[in-house]
């Protein structure tokens, strides 16, 4: 798993699976954030799969899904306001870390 930390608090990663959570926690991560919209192409597990193993773990979970290119201030926002809300440190991700990176350069103002 490719984890790319961007500050203390906050880490970038590609896309996650359920069987890779206990890595995170053990690592530390109290949350993850999911940037990926659930109905994109590659094979990725749903949101509610990641979600569920999170709590079973004891970490916490948010969807804040947006597309490549489409990427507006209000999900800047509203990334921000979950920066504000999970526990620290967090992972967000999506299929490659560039989306979660824009949200959190938005976050900070960027």
């Amino acid at each position: 798993m490719d984890i790319r930390k961007l500050d203390h608090d906050v880490a970038i990663a590609g896309q996650l699976a359920p069987q890779g959570l206990a890595e995170l926690r053990d690592a530390g991560y109290a949350a993850i954030i999911c940037n990926r919209p659930d109905e994109e192409p590659g094979g990725q597990a749903p949101f509610a799969e990641l979600a569920a193993e999170a709590e079973r773990l004891g970490m916490q979970a948010r969807y804040l899904p947006v597309v490549p290119g489409r990427i507006t201030p209000a999900d800047g926002a509203a990334f921000a306001a979950l920066l504000e809300e999970l526990p620290k440190p967090l992972v967000a991700y999506c299929r490659t870390g560039n989306r979660s990176e824009t949200l959190w350069k938005l976050a900070r103002g960027g």
